[in-house]
């Protein structure tokens, strides 16, 4: 085997480090050993909702630390159906709402609607929550949701940003949650898929306070040129006063991140190589990502083999007509700049949820041979770059991270390996 299989390799049992060590089952049993649920009051039930890629496995897990009556319902995306015994679990689309989302949205809200001052919600949260529980505020309907998805998706905004603007079309998202369930206490615990780990954006946040109001949210779409494609409906609300009502307090639980997953792959990695996290916000667009990873493979070499780790969420602005995700651009953008690395280098770029953009793939794995074996495929990378179709021009190298859904979601992990 040659020396850059091997490396691939290594880079491929970095990933699964990484994905391993979200695993929401362990992180919701981490949370309860230390913070077992508090019982419902007499006469009162636990209701459990899972939101999220991870709603199953979290789901699953919590079950076996709740004593008494239990009403649970889960919410995930349509490629991680699995069924958790004692739980209904429905599927939804993702990045894109549609309409399984609603009626699971529409089932939440009646059982938060069911619950009284004696019940305990536990809301278990992880990433993909913003998409999969689609709530729209009257006038505001779910074509005009789904329109104002892909408009964000192709914006290049940040997923801080984008979540600042669904709050506020959503009925249970940016404390919606919360509100619905007073005067039942609300105990989540959330998987974070956000850089920085700020609750408020976790699926746009079903148990905190807002990122921001609806006018800040018409400034932000106004200065970034999308308020004018917006439709009508959603003008309207965002121009309407905002009236939330009181909720109690919510104790929300931070349980599993992209750091922690950076640092297993930090301790994962071989003896013999010089490891190290140049960064965990490599976040904003992809193609300053690319650079800054560049630049750290010049300043951070060691004389010895060197792993370059990095944890994030880039940005794509979609002017092509391709298919493709932030992961998968990135991957293809280093390929494209291997004069500017050092000789036998491997780069592996993926979402640790296993899915990048409306792929199948949850990123690449890329090499100083990968542009080469593109144009002998007979495809033109940066031709495809230029169109976003870094999914056309990795699958043509044989590069495609193909994982499957994983059941997790801390957002992305990179690592840059150089002999």
């Amino acid at each position: 085997m040659s020396a850059t299989a091997d490396m691939r390799d290594l880079a491929r049992q970095l990933f699964t480090v990484a994905v391993n060590a979200a695993d929401p089952a362990c992180a919701v049993r981490r949370h309860f050993k230390s913070c077992p649920p508090a019982a419902p009051s007499a006469g009162g039930r636990y209701i459990v909702l899972a939101i999220g890629k991870a709603a199953p496995a979290m789901l699953r897990e919590t079950l076996e630390h709740l004593r008494g009556p239990v009403t649970a319902f889960g919410v995930t995306h349509h490629e991680n159906n699995q069924r958790v015994t004692g739980a209904t679990i429905v599927t939804a689309g993702h990045p894109v709402p549609d309409k399984y989302g609603f009626d699971a949205a529409q089932q939440i809200i009646r059982l938060l609607d069911s619950a009284d001052k004696n019940d305990r919600i536990i809301a278990l949260i992880s990433g993909g929550g913003s998409a999969l529980i689609p709530a729209p505020i009257a006038p505001v309907t779910l074509a005009d949701k789904r329109a104002v998805s892909q408009l964000l998706l192709d914006s290049g905004l940040d997923i801080v940003a984008m979540n600042m603007v669904r709050q506020q079309l959503s009925a249970l998202k940016g404390g919606g949650l919360s509100r619905r369930a007073a005067p039942a206490p609300v105990t989540a615990l959330i998987l974070s898929d956000v850089i920085g780990d700020d609750l408020r954006a976790v699926a746009s946040g079903p148990t905190v306070a807002p990122l921001g109001s609806r006018r800040d949210v018409e400034e932000l779409l106004r200065t970034s040129e999308i308020y004018a494609a917006l439709p009508a409906t959603v003008q309207t609300l965002l121009q309407s006063t905002d009236h939330h009502k009181d909720f109690l307090a919510t104790g929300n639980y931070l349980i599993g991140s992209n750091r922690q997953s950076l640092e297993a792959m930090l301790k994962a990695a071989p003896n013999q190589w010089h490891a190290a996290i140049a960064s965990d916000r490599l976040i904003g667009d992809v193609t300053a990502a690319a650079a800054s990873i560049i630049t750290s493979a010049s300043t951070l070499r060691t004389n010895n083999p060197t792993a370059l780790i990095f944890g994030g969420e880039t940005t794509v602005k979609v002017n092509g007509t391709g298919r493709g995700g932030r992961n998968q651009e990135l991957a293809l953008r280093i390929a494209m700049a291997t004069r500017e690395l050092p000789d036998g280098w491997v780069f592996l770029s993926g979402g640790t949820d296993g899915r990048d953009g409306p792929t199948d793939a949850a990123g690449g794995i890329v090499d100083k041979c990968s542009t080469a074996r593109m144009r002998a495929a007979g495809v033109d990378p940066a031709a495809l770059l230029y169109n976003n179709d870094s999914y056309a021009a990795l699958a043509a190298s044989g590069d495609l991270l193909i994982t499957g859904a994983t059941g997790t979601n801390v957002a992305d992990v990179q690592v840059l390996l150089l002999p």
